[in-house]
Order: structure tokens, then sequence, then C-alpha cells
């Protein structure tokens, strides 16, 4: 796979640069190893383009898994416990980051799309509020490959218009979001809008 585009939240790039350089180096080896053309398995069902051959995301999601397992990084999951007086119950749940290495935390989302805003805006925090990770690395399709996979996987444009839109808040963590695509594209010019 190909690294397409960038967005930094919070200054993230430059974090993970100052603090985490060999880890980030690893994050691109690792895209860089992800052959996605052999992982277009995926027979469509969908009435809008039926039988299409589509990339498969829980094929993409265990191969990155394979990866990042062989450089040493590992998932994470933290017990969380909350307490509702109202109905007298205690709720007992987990959270998982899919991979951390030297605090930096590494999310892949080749789903739907709130969860990509939920990595970086909930899940990261919570981890940087237990020490676990300092800052994170989030791996989101663009939006020309999402054209070849299931109708509503989450796409790169979408995460970075809303969290331009939002801004920053004073809980968040550096992230440094990476769009990737599975073949480097040509992309039209402004003039050829």
């Amino acid at each position: 796979m190909h690294i397409i585009a960038e967005y930094s939240h919070k200054r993230g790039k430059d974090f993970v640069l100052k603090n985490h350089r060999e880890e980030f180096g690893e994050i691109k080896q690792v895209i860089r190893r992800v052959n996605a053309e052999r992982l277009k398995t995926k027979r469509s069902k969908e009435k809008t383009m039926p039988g299409q051959m589509l990339y498969s995301p829980i094929e993409l999601n265990s191969e990155y898994e394979k990866e990042f397992g062989q450089l040493g990084w590992e998932g994470r999951r933290i017990r969380m416990t909350t307490t509702i007086p109202e109905i007298q119950e205690t709720h007992i749940g987990f959270r998982e980051i899919d991979f951390v290495k030297n605090k930096l935390g590494v999310e892949i989302q080749f789903g739907k799309y709130a969860f990509m805003v939920y990595n970086i805006l909930a899940k990261m925090t919570i981890f940087s509020n237990k020490g676990i990770i300092d800052s994170g690395v989030e791996i989101v399709a663009m939006r020309t490959l999402t054209n070849e996979m299931s109708t509503g996987v989450s796409y790169f444009e979408q995460v970075k218009t809303d969290l331009e839109y939002r801004g920053v808040g004073d809980i968040d963590v550096p992230v440094l979001v990476l769009g990737v695509d599975a073949v480097v594209r040509p992309h039209p010019t402004r003039e050829e809008h």
C-alpha cells in the first residue's frame, strides 16, 4: 500500500517525528509491505456493484496485524468500569487499541465512519490518560480506495474535514492521520476540476 495523504491533528506529525521517529519508520515499512491487490477477494452482493471484486477490510486488517506483529507491536486492552446509580448497576467493559510500541498507538480503520472519529477523539485520549500512549497514528483509506470496497467504509477526506472544522481540544492527543491506497493513482490538478 501507499501513503497518499497526511493530516496532523494537534501537531501529531511533529510530535511523532520528535518522539517516535523509529516507530514511524516501522509504520511506513508496514504500509509498504501490505500488498492490497492480492486482498481484492470480496465478491460484492450490493445492488450498485453486483459481482464486482472488492478489497476485503477483514483481510486488510489481518495483513496489518501480521506485519505489525512481526515488528513487535502489540494490541492493548484495558478494563473499564462505571457505576450507574439510577439503576443500581455497574457496567464493566473493555477498550482495545490495535497496536502500541513505546507509547505510540496505531489504529487501522477500514470500517464505518463513526469509528474513525471515535478512535482519534475518544479512544486515543482514554489510552493516553491511562499512560499507555502519548500520541497516535490512524491509518485510513483514501476515497479512491473505498470506491473499491463495500459501501459505508470511512475515508481520509471525511475525517480530515471533520477534524479541521472541529479544531483542537485541550484533552486531544497528538495524532497523525495517514490516508492510504492500494496503488498510486493520478489525481486531477486544480485546472482539471
